[in-house]
């Protein structure tokens, strides 16, 4: 039987500082959570309302509506142990690393994580800033992504300009760019991302070595002001990987 402690354990892991704190995320989902537990990722606790799995606790769907953080409860979630990778790990001389600057919404950040798995995409790099990526919401729109994806917060245009430094390519997306469908691309290097509302911050488009521009159709009536960043996302790396 569940605990009030546990309870108010697993309710904590909701926000950031309970994360810190205790070294831990949540997921939910019976997909999500056989996933995990098949991962490198270390699982502290099974809780189910189905005797779904070897070792997890079964509950009352009532205690599971308590610590879900689902509009509807799931019938399975799981405590996670926060996985710590270094920065070091990301290698855009050798391969394509993504760079997000203040993306703030967790659906977003989810999503492109999703995006980066789709398309081998091993490493995020984000700006401290950026939104926190073992969020619940952000976990539940990876869709498992986040146990292949390595996501690293730290000091971004610093980062991005240690790079350029060393002569790694950094593209960025802008209205004054080149067309992305015709301009040359390569197989290593950042894609840098900028924020939802502002896009990339002066502080990171400093080390912009390559500007690129997602032009609408028609070119000379657009629509819409801008795209969701995490369609942008999409539409690069997939221009990137179809070179």
């Amino acid at each position: 039987m569940i605990t009030k402690a546990e309870i108010q354990s697993i309710r904590a892991l909701a926000d950031k500082r309970g994360r810190v704190e205790q070294g831990a995320f949540i997921a939910e989902g019976e997909k999500l959570v056989a996933e995990l537990l098949s991962s490198h990722l270390a699982v502290r606790k099974v809780y189910t309302t189905k005797p779904l799995f070897a070792g997890a606790e079964v509950i009352a769907e009532r205690d599971m509506e308590r610590i879900s953080q689902l509009k509807s409860s799931n019938s399975t979630l799981a405590v996670v142990e926060t996985p710590h990778h270094k920065l070091s790990d990301a290698e855009p001389a050798k391969s394509l690393v993504l760079a997000l600057d203040r993306v703030q919404n967790p659906g977003n950040l989810g999503t492109i994580i999703r995006l980066a798995d789709w398309f081998g995409i091993t490493d995020i790099v984000c700006s401290a800033d950026s939104a926190d990526c073992f969020n619940p919401k952000v976990i539940q729109a990876t869709m498992g992504a986040i146990i292949r994806v390595r996501v690293h917060y730290t000091d971004l245009p610093q980062w991005l300009e240690s790079q350029r430094s060393r002569g790694v390519s950094i593209y960025g997306t802008f209205l004054d760019g080149q067309n992305i469908y015709k301009a040359e691309k390569g197989s290593c290097g950042v894609i840098v991302m900028g924020n939802e509302g502002q896009g990339i911050s002066p502080e990171c488009e400093k080390s912009v070595t390559r500007r690129l521009y997602i032009p609408p159709y028609p070119t000379d009536n657009p629509g819409s002001e801008s795209l969701n960043v995490a369609i942008a996302t999409a539409i690069t790396c997939s221009e990137f990987r179809r070179e």
